[in-house]
């Protein structure tokens, strides 16, 4: 037997044991500790609480629900002031025919207001389910860097997945939710650089398991922050038409593998064509940000 202590990490055969520190939320801290808190009265305790004893199936998603769960889309193509977003029904039919292909059950709403979006998502969050293993919503619409547009105004995203978090949607607490977003995410433009080419802790107890209401989240944006996002008015989106080939084609490997190569289609195989010299010869380059807490494999 052997053991190997490195702060936070005890090793003894097979067995790792993890200790988290609560530690003070306070400026800093006579330990020399430093963390970003706006209350400076946050409670100085601190604790230690054993992490569970991880195994193989531990560490991914159960999809074995009677349903793989609901996929929401938001198709906003008509605006009373932006223009229309030609090419976006491509998208959509893609989308539909991608989704369902893969189990989920495929809901599509078209042209929604602000008000009528958050309407329609909190109507979703208090649904049951149960019997789900995930949840996924996909929105094509305009946007901006304050947010996405309704039809008639603009909506912050957090606005909208805040009905899914774990303390306000119970029935899809530690399952994935998957947001997929086809918006502009400002106006820069990417000129392009050349290139070469069941638990238990560690002493075998049952413990009841507490998680952040922020995890299980995957936001996939069609662009990086502050820039434009590019969509065909014959072929649909550069995005939307890479994620639906790339998770039929790849649909094996893990929902972070998908994602990259989601990312490295978009950045080689697409640039812009367009009459206007500013337009033209355009690149772009998807982003996601994850907060799973679990590998994501789509059901065989």
């Amino acid at each position: 037997m052997h053991f190997y202590n490195n702060n936070k990490y005890i090793f003894s055969h097979n067995i790792c044991y993890k200790y988290f520190f609560r530690v003070k939320a306070d400026k800093e801290h006579s330990s020399g500790f430093t963390v970003d808190s706006a209350n400076e009265n946050a409670s100085s305790s601190m604790s230690t609480v054993p992490t569970i004893k991880d195994s193989e199936d531990q560490c991914k998603y159960r999809m074995d629900f009677p349903c793989l769960g609901v996929c929401l889309i938001i198709n906003n193509k008509n605006f009373k002031v932006l223009s229309t977003r030609f090419g976006t029904d491509v998208d959509e039919a893609a989308l539909k025919k991608t989704f369902e292909t893969l189990g989920y059950k495929v809901i599509v709403h078209k042209d929604l207001t602000k008000k009528q979006m958050k309407q329609e998502l909190e109507k979703v969050s208090r649904e049951d389910h149960s019997n789900n293993a995930s949840f996924i919503c996909v929105i094509l619409s305009h946007g901006n860097e304050e947010g996405i547009e309704g039809t008639d105004d603009t909506v912050k995203l957090e606005k909208l997945t805040k009905y899914f978090k774990g303390d306000e949607c119970k029935s899809l607490i530690g399952k994935p939710k998957l947001f997929f977003l086809q918006v502009c995410r400002g106006s820069k433009l990417d000129c392009g650089a050349a290139t070469d080419s069941d638990l238990i802790d560690a002493r075998g107890l049952p413990i009841t398991q507490k998680i952040p209401v922020e995890a299980d989240f995957l936001y996939a944006y069609a662009t990086a922050p502050g820039h434009y996002a590019w969509r065909n008015a014959k072929n649909g989106s550069w995005f939307i038409q890479s994620l639906c080939e790339t998770l039929l084609k790849y649909k094996y490997l893990e929902l972070m593998q998908i994602m990259t190569r989601v990312n490295r289609k978009v950045a080689l195989d697409f640039v812009s064509s367009n009459s206007k010299k500013e337009l033209d010869g355009k690149k772009a380059i998807p982003c996601f940000t994850s907060m799973l807490t679990k590998d994501f494999y789509l059901p065989k």
